[in-house]
């Protein structure tokens, strides 16, 4: 059973390794429904988060009388991380409890953590810096680059705090934790897809067939010792600035994050490491000769009425046709595969070019 503020990629997932998933999710795409043995709506919204009142009803209706393998949680339980306590005791939960994710996710604690390991980490502060330009601001349990903004006056949010800005490109490790240390399964670069309001929104990402020796070594010591402390179980992720002094850590991801999808594989599917290195198990993790990326394709202008694709099969996430489209909303996700990162990245923005013609208007 998935929950999830969006299900699809853990769906194809599971899938992959063999099992029927039950999702919910606040979406219920198509593809969504086409992947799930059952799905439902996940209750709450994107602005409020998830209706942890009516949560655990939604979660029994969903499994019907089917027993789960297990609850598997993707975005949006970081918020209020006590859910997943109460979750655990009404299904099998195979993924970090409560006391995990608020270690890793409550900026005080990781920059502790972070200064005893020796971990290079951006300094952050609860109260408005003097100097708001060198800083952003980001909500203590957000998911996803779209909570991030410029500390620039701006910065009455709940749950608010500072970190210091730091320029360079974005890294990200996807890793597997079984409580007492971690494996990193690959490394990504990551770019966002900015807009008024939302600088650090998320546009994709591109696998790496490798990075230097050296940093990932030090990278897989850094994430072994914050897993080791935090207890993290199962797929996480870790976001990384890279500029000339190094590698900054900026943020854990307790969880399977948006990069699953281009590291996935039927030989060695990530859904049964999560599984298995949950219960303490051995566990697998594929290799990869070449790169994958995956970016978002969001409308640029609205659409009134979102009119019928004929979809590739190297996309997923659509819309449905007829539906109304606010300029960036999410219309698909696009896959590419090719030799290297650069490569693999201008053929997927190539695709999502072409493929934006068709809601843009200038479909030939």
């Amino acid at each position: 059973m998935i929950a999830a503020i969006s299900g699809r990629a853990l769906a194809a997932a599971a899938r992959r390794a063999g099992y029927r998933p039950l999702v919910a999710d606040l979406f219920c795409d198509t593809d969504t429904v086409a992947l799930a043995e059952r799905a439902t709506m996940l209750p709450g919204d994107l602005q409020r988060g998830i209706d942890s009142a009516r949560l655990v009803e939604t979660l029994h209706q969903l499994t019907g009388s089917d027993r789960p393998v297990a609850l598997v949680l993707g975005s949006g339980f970081e918020r209020e991380p006590e859910i997943v306590d109460e979750l655990a005791r009404h299904f099998p939960l195979a993924g970090n409890r409560t006391v995990a994710i608020r270690r890793v996710k409550d900026p005080r604690m990781l920059a502790a953590d972070c200064a005893e390991l020796g971990i290079p980490h951006p300094q952050f502060r609860w109260d408005a810096p003097p100097d708001p330009e060198n800083w952003v601001v980001k909500t203590a349990g957000g998911a996803g680059g779209s909570h991030v903004r410029r500390a620039n006056g701006d910065i009455e949010m709940t749950g608010r705090y500072f970190q210091r800005f730091v320029p360079g490109q974005s890294f990200s490790a996807l890793f597997v934790g079984d409580g007492k240390g971690a494996r990193v399964v690959g490394f990504s670069r990551q770019w966002t897809s900015p807009v008024p309001g939302a600088p650090y929104r998320y546009g994709g990402a591109v696998r790496l067939r490798r990075i230097d020796r050296e940093d990932s070594a030090a990278i897989g010591g850094w994430l072994d010792g914050l897993a080791r402390r935090a207890g993290l179980v199962g797929l996480c992720s870790a976001d990384f600035i890279r500029n000339e002094d190094g590698y900054h850590l900026v943020e854990i991801n307790p969880r399977p994050g948006a990069t699953l999808d281009i590291f996935d594989s039927t030989e060695a599917p990530l859904m049964e490491a999560h599984l298995r290195a949950a219960n303490g198990e051995v566990y697998a993790v594929p290799r990869f000769a070449d790169a994958m990326a995956s970016m978002i394709a969001y409308a640029s202008t609205p659409v009134a009425n979102f009119p019928a694709v004929t979809w590739p099969d190297w996309t997923a996430d659509h819309q449905s046709p007829g539906t109304r489209l606010v300029a960036g909303d999410p219309v698909c996700t696009v896959f590419a595969r090719g030799p290297n990162a650069a490569e693999t990245r201008k053929i997927v923005q190539a695709q999502v070019k072409m493929l934006q013609r068709y809601w843009e208007g200038d479909a030939t």
